[in-house]
């Protein structure tokens, strides 16, 4: 083994010496990689319980008896007398008091074929008395085009008149794409990962050994400065790479607790899938660090490098939600850093065949960045200024 590979090791030893020392900070960094899967889990379970469950909610009726018919729709529909509602749930529906009030003149309004006006009685702008009255409005509507239709064809009216022209709609989205809310939380789950899992490490690296006088020491050994800033890039980058394969393992296994038979979806993050991100998203792993390392050596203490730093983990939130707006996205998107793995990231899971010239150029672009920020960082690192924080 070379002179150079000795002292690149050693330096790379004492950097994950370093990273790995503290468990309590390496726990705190990797946490968002651990608790992101939860949370995916959590909000895939709340939005299919919205769109395709329909609880039980629970109404004031006034006046039932004059309309049991309707009383039987609503129970088919799942909204029911609040005098039905368990123990534990009433002080909750007490204080939402949704209440419909039925006129007494209903049964003889509906046999002279008059309109009828029910009463609906809540609280619209409380967020969770929404839901319950968009569904009331839905039974309701239902309800009051049963009986429309009902009268036109005791006129001999076809109710088909009333739809001269029907749209068709045909769903060509492969099997993979059928989920893609959890697919577009992953997506961008990944890249905080990438950017958050190694951020501490990155700043401790940098202005936390400047300030503990760790940088100036290493700094008058007989090694050259871009040895040291390699060692700090691949310490920062292996554990944005845990964070990373941490989300891909834990997605997979909390998914499975989520039932996406209910809206029928399927998701799978098999091997290959799993292989394909994770080749996405190393260089991204290594362009973050990097990136974090270049600013962090600019400011002028440890605080002042979590503030500035901090602000680059806005970018793979910023970069993919301004992606997903466009309609019409210009191709020189694919070639750049995020927004070209974002893109490529969301084909995968839509099922569309991976277009490996597109992650290839992509990827030769965030490696082309990444390298020129070492180049630059390794320079900037002869400065006395820098070292020093004199500027």
């Amino acid at each position: 083994m070379s002179h150079d590979l000795i002292q690149l090791k050693a330096l790379v030893i004492k950097e994950y010496r370093e990273a790995f020392r503290d468990k309590r900070a390496l726990m705190v960094a990797l946490m968002m990689a651990i608790l992101a899967p939860i949370g995916i889990m959590v909000m895939s379970k709340i939005m299919i319980e919205k769109l395709v469950d329909e609880p039980p909610v629970y109404i004031k009726f006034i006046g039932t008896e004059h309309a049991p018919k309707l009383i039987k729709h609503f129970a088919d529909s799942n909204l029911l007398d609040f005098a039905d509602a368990p123990k534990d749930e009433q002080a909750t529906w007490a204080q939402r008091n949704i209440t419909i009030e039925i006129p007494t003149d209903y049964a003889t309004d509906m046999a002279e074929g008059k309109p009828i006006k029910l009463h609906l009685q809540a609280d619209f702008t409380d967020k969770a008395v929404q839901p319950p009255v968009r569904r009331i409005n839905n039974a309701v509507r239902n309800f009051s085009m049963a009986i429309g239709y009902k009268r036109l064809l005791l006129r001999g009216v076809d109710v088909r008149l009333l739809n001269p022209v029907k749209l068709v709609e045909q769903d060509t989205a492969k099997p993979d794409a059928t989920f893609m809310l959890i697919s577009m939380m992953l997506g961008i789950y990944l890249m905080l990962a990438a950017f958050m899992s190694g951020l501490s490490v990155a700043i401790d690296s940098s202005a936390g050994e400047r300030e503990r006088n760790v940088l100036e020491m290493l700094l008058c050994q007989p090694v050259s400065t871009m040895k040291i800033v390699l060692a700090k890039l691949i310490s920062a980058s292996t554990v944005a790479v845990i964070g990373v394969l941490l989300i891909l393992i834990l997605t997979s296994v909390s998914v499975g607790f989520v039932d996406l038979t209910k809206i029928g979806a399927t998701f799978s993050l098999d091997m290959s899938t799993a292989a394909v991100l994770l080749l996405l998203l190393l260089p991204i792993c290594f362009f973050a660090s990097a990136c974090q390392l270049f600013v962090a050596f600019q400011t002028k203490s440890f605080k002042e490098a979590q503030s500035t730093v901090g602000i680059l983990i806005g970018i793979p939130a910023f970069i993919p939600f301004v992606i997903s707006m466009m309609d019409d996205r210009p191709q020189w998107l694919n070639w750049l850093p995020i927004a070209g793995q974002s893109m490529m990231i969301e084909n995968i899971f839509k099922g569309v065949d991976v277009d490996w010239l597109a992650v290839f150029a992509t990827s030769g672009v965030t490696i082309a960045i990444t390298v020129a920020l070492v180049l630059a960082l390794a320079r900037k690192l002869q400065s006395e200024k820098v070292v020093m924080a004199l500027s």
